[in-house]
């Protein structure tokens, strides 16, 4: 095993914008990514969308795969949200191939360690990756050289998960609503301050496409660790921060934190009280990052097709639905085409943020 790398065996039984926004090469690497999605699932373009080539694919299912096991590479370490999603979802997997399924945790630098471990797997589907919005919209975007290409090296599958953000201040914050935290930010520009966990963090491009909508500049104050993040949030010393609610619930039931509204069109059931942005007078800004599975690029397309099929089942499976409920991410299978849009999407997104110094090259 290579230090630094946690490999656990899952045992059965076991517990605004448009295309042309974006910067520099970036729109290049989506079309990229459109035609990859396309021709390597399958798939047949027309009338400008995607659709499902049909039945000819299905039935070149290969019964014999896997023949062994499975390796799934999380960019997070162990027992952090997607690694949980992720288990159980591999658990199922495991019991329906009868193969082990191997999640191998590969923290770090974005997910840009994990991604230049996958890209060297070969395209034969027994390297999967699980990846997010960092790797895949923020990444090309903050980053002039990077060991990976994700419209060249990997494939889209499947969507797992979304995760809705919440704005949070400290429990004794001077701010009761959001819109009254953003009038802060339009008078004093640069003295209302917000906490993330780096330069293209989610929470970073979160809070600053809600500092874009709204027309204000913050202070952005990076943190290395989490919990030093929420301290500092709670105690007042950092003005406010965004991230889950499943992520923060503790903090919010002990009255550390507080919600001033859901980054999200619509409220959450955790707490239906709390308005969206929107309805709280604020700009109308979803912060819903999200985590997918990909395959290699190069792999057979009946193979991919099988991937996803078995992929989206494993997901929709009432025991990984149970499991998950209380974690409070929304489990979202969805097909190889709508995760390419989601990618397409957040890069048109984030784009202005790296354009107008929002957010940094690195």
């Amino acid at each position: 095993m290579a230090h630094g790398v946690s490999r656990i065996l899952v045992m059965p039984g076991l517990a605004g914008s448009t295309a042309s926004s974006v910067a520099g090469g970036t729109a290049g690497t989506r079309r990229h990514w459109l035609a990859r999605a396309a021709v390597a699932t399958g798939m047949a373009v027309g009338g400008g969308t995607l659709g499902w080539a049909g039945a000819p694919a299905r039935a070149q299912t290969d019964a014999r795969f896997p023949q062994r096991t499975v390796r799934i590479v999380v960019p997070y370490g162990v027992g952090v949200g997607p690694d949980v999603v992720m288990r159980a979802v591999a658990e199922v997997l495991q019991r329906q191939w009868k193969q082990p399924v191997i999640i191998d945790n590969k923290p770090g630098a974005s997910g840009i360690v994990a991604f230049g471990d996958v890209r060297r797997a070969a395209p034969d589907g027994y390297t999967l990756y699980l990846a997010d919005t960092a790797t895949m919209c923020v990444n090309p975007l903050v980053h002039d050289t990077l060991p990976y290409d994700p419209a060249r090296d990997l494939v889209p599958l499947t969507l797992l998960f979304r995760a809705t953000f919440l704005v949070l201040v400290g429990g004794g914050s001077r701010f009761q609503t959001a819109p009254q935290l953003l009038e802060a930010a339009r008078r004093e520009p640069g003295r209302v301050s917000y906490a993330s966990l780096g330069n293209g963090h989610a929470s970073h491009v979160a809070i600053e496409t809600l500092a874009r909508a709204a027309g204000v500049r913050m202070l952005h104050v990076p943190f290395k660790d989490v919990g030093a993040l929420f301290t500092s949030v709670a105690a007042g010393d950092v003005d406010f921060t965004a991230f889950s609610y499943n992520t923060t619930a503790g903090l919010l039931q002990r009255g550390r934190l507080r919600a001033l509204a859901v980054a999200a069109r619509t409220r959450i059931k955790d707490d239906p009280s709390l308005p969206t942005l929107a309805e709280a007078g604020a700009p109308d800004v979803e912060m819903r990052p999200w985590a997918g599975l990909v395959a290699v690029a190069g792999t057979p397309p009946a193979l991919l097709e099988q991937l996803h099929r078995e992929l989206t089942a494993a997901i929709e499976h009432p025991e990984v639905r149970e499991r998950i409920a209380p974690l409070g991410f929304e489990l979202e299978p969805s097909t190889p085409q709508q995760l390419r849009a989601r990618v397409e999407t957040d890069l048109a997104l984030y784009a202005p943020l790296v354009r107008e110094g929002r957010v940094q090259k690195i």
